[in-house]
């Protein structure tokens, strides 16, 4: 089974890595040390290397995002950073789950796009590419209420215009439970309960979380949470990340 110990023990690839750290980060020391990446104190300094070349892929571990995702964000010439989050249940299967940004994921076609970004993610990566998209209901539950009826509309669109560009991809309704253990990549309602899943998964459910790539840009670089104590995982995704693109 795909998980983040093979991802760890794979053959992965030279690259130069950066790390993002906080003062005194032992965590972030130690699995840079482990990775061979190289640590960061200095958010521009990280932004900078990375979109001049200079490293091959940056991994934000415990640095604050405040201070890091604005200048990522301007260097990088963005309006937004969409990001999709690789997560590992307690016991369960590895996938990707987006859009998870509450801004992201409002139209058929931004779901669509993140859809295919992040598959194109997953390939590198070695995963397969099933993808369930979500709405917030079954489809008897139809007429129950606007808001419901809108997101299972938006799914089968959703659907249908994937399946119309080769990719495995079927209607989950709201089915997360099933879809997590079907699908190597689901596809959220919309940004706010995509953020909620995540939230629910990691916090709530132990799920571990390896990192949020960025999905609308050349540049990889991959988005943690503070709380992680070991970030070897997100350093191996973001190396693993970087093959074919060197």
């Amino acid at each position: 089974m795909w998980n983040a110990e093979s991802l760890i023990a794979s053959g992965l690839p030279e690259a130069t890595v950066g790390i993002g750290s906080s003062a005194d980060s032992d965590c972030v020391e130690s699995s840079a040390e482990a990775m061979g990446a190289i640590v960061y104190r200095d958010a521009d300094e990280l932004v900078s290397d990375l979109v001049s070349g200079r490293i091959d892929a940056a991994v934000r571990g415990d640095m604050s995002s405040s201070e890091l995702l604005p200048k990522l964000k301007r260097a990088l010439g963005l309006s937004v950073l969409e990001r999709s989050v690789l997560l590992e249940p307690a016991g369960g299967r590895m996938f990707f789950l987006a859009p998870v940004g509450v801004d992201e994921g409002w139209t058929v076609d931004q779901k669509v796009d993140i859809a295919i970004r992040t598959v194109s993610l997953m390939r590198r990566i070695g995963m397969e590419e099933r993808i369930a998209v979500m709405s917030g209901g079954r489809s008897e539950d139809v007429g129950r209420h606007r808001m419901v009826d809108r997101t299972i509309e938006d799914a089968f669109k959703v659907v249908k215009a994937l399946r119309a560009k080769g990719y495995d991809a079927y209607d989950a309704e709201i089915l997360l439970e099933s879809a997590a253990s079907e699908a190597d990549l689901i596809i959220a309602p919309d940004g706010i309960s995509g953020n909620i899943i995540f939230r629910t998964l990691h916090f709530l459910g132990g799920a571990a979380a390896l990192g949020a790539p960025l999905v609308n840009s050349d540049k990889i670089y991959v988005d943690t949470s503070r709380a992680k104590t070991d970030y070897r995982d997100s350093i191996a995704l973001a190396m693993k990340l970087t093959e074919g693109r060197r």
